[in-house]
């Protein structure tokens, strides 16, 4: 029983960022700056599909297999699904939110293969109220290059907080004196 075609690419890009994470000075380092600038662009259209809450759009930024991994944790497996849990949620949780991406870091590991790293803000969810408005994260995507067209392999999505200095000792202690 031999490898297909659908395996072979939807084993590529974890193959890769394995090879690579290994050899440190294989990140590729060519011209990338149009494959960036596409990249940059499917960025914007993930806020405008987020935005219009339009579950197919967003959906249809990942590739066929793509997944996702929420800011709970919650993994969705493929274009279909991604889609139907959006919807799921656009219905409720996100019907009034509004995303705002405010920096997109983009590393190239091969010509087909890129990281992203995607900070975002966002207002308007209905989320338990211990999570503070505007809310913020960090996404972590593994895109590929499919025939010619850039799509999220991977996403991981993380809740931030404000960055602060680490605690200097346990709660309530006094912090040490300056000399």
């Amino acid at each position: 029983m031999g490898l297909t075609r659908y395996d072979m690419h939807r084993m590529l890009p974890g193959f890769l960022l394995l090879v690579l994470a290994a050899s440190p000075h294989a990140v590729f380092s060519g011209d990338h700056s149009p494959d960036e600038a596409v990249i940059r662009n499917l960025e914007t259209q993930q806020q405008e599909a987020w935005n219009r809450h339009d579950a197919k759009a967003y959906a249809n930024l990942f590739t066929e297999d793509g997944d996702v991994v929420n800011v709970v944790g919650w993994w969705w497996k493929g274009r279909a699904e991604i889609e139907q849990k959006l919807a799921a949620a656009y219905a409720y949780v996100f019907r009034e939110s509004t995303l705002t991406i405010t920096e997109v870091k983009v590393k190239f590991l091969t010509p087909q293969i890129a990281v992203a790293h995607v900070r975002w803000s966002m207002v308007g969810a209905r989320t338990p109220q211990d999570i503070l408005e505007p809310r913020q994260g960090i996404q972590t995507q593994v895109l590929q290059k499919w025939e010619g067209k850039w799509l999220i392999a991977a996403f991981q999505n993380t809740n931030g907080v404000p960055e602060r200095p680490f605690p200097t000792g346990p709660p309530g202690a006094s912090p040490a004196p300056k000399p």
